[in-house]
């Protein structure tokens, strides 16, 4: 009982320092809840629930039959920085008479989506961290698995949603200029965010 304890705690620990911790997918959690509403931020937020599934079946799978990883993080990390990159410089263009057409947009969980599937984040985790303890966790139970999955993504998707109920509240800046100030912070966030994962990829293909 104790050890099902442990794998839950473990979880619902990483959840959180992953679920706050900045990244990109938090970065795109504000902007949207800033532009679209708590909803479209929600959407955001809940991204990993469909994007990680197949993302561990083919990291359990990769630990199971290749001794090296990097040219898979490589090419996950160039797709990432490509988007996100992208991402930036269409929130740094955003323009005063641009807010009203932004808002009708509903795609906040495409970007979620396809955010999530290019940040090399979760696959290094589930490579480094997670995968490892779920097959460690197969030999105490099939529950403590269970439990440790449950409580990563509790919290995981918990605290964006959290962050993303918060910036609804603070909608009264979408009408100033700091409004435009955060979007275009977040812009430049999400550009060095995927300069960064320029760096991961060089990194993972030994080229620096």
């Amino acid at each position: 009982m104790l050890d099902l304890i442990e794998y839950l705690a473990m979880g619902a620990f990483l959840g959180l320092a992953a679920g706050t911790s900045p990244g990109p997918l938090l970065a795109v959690t504000i902007s949207e809840t800033l532009q679209h509403g708590k909803w479209e931020g929600i959407k955001v937020a809940i991204s990993p629930l469909i994007t990680d599934l197949p993302i561990i079946l083919v990291v359990l799978f990769i630990l199971s039959h290749l001794t090296s990883s990097d040219l898979f993080i490589g090419i996950i990390a160039f797709f990432g920085a490509l988007y996100l990159i992208y991402s930036g410089i269409e929130s740094l263009k955003i323009k005063t008479d641009s807010v009203e057409l932004n808002i009708g947009k509903k795609d906040a969980l495409k970007k979620g989506v396809i955010v999530n599937f290019g940040n090399p984040h979760p696959y290094v985790f589930w490579l480094s961290i997670g995968g490892p303890i779920i097959f460690k966790s197969l030999n105490v139970h099939i529950w403590a698995t269970v439990l440790f999955i449950a409580g990563f993504y509790l919290l995981l998707v918990g605290s964006k949603v959290i962050v993303a109920l918060i910036v609804e509240k603070s909608k009264y800046f979408i009408n100033s200029k700091y409004y435009f100030s955060i979007v275009r912070a977040l812009g430049i966030a999400q550009i060095i965010f995927g300069l960064t994962f320029i760096k991961v990829g060089l990194d993972s293909l030994n080229l620096i």
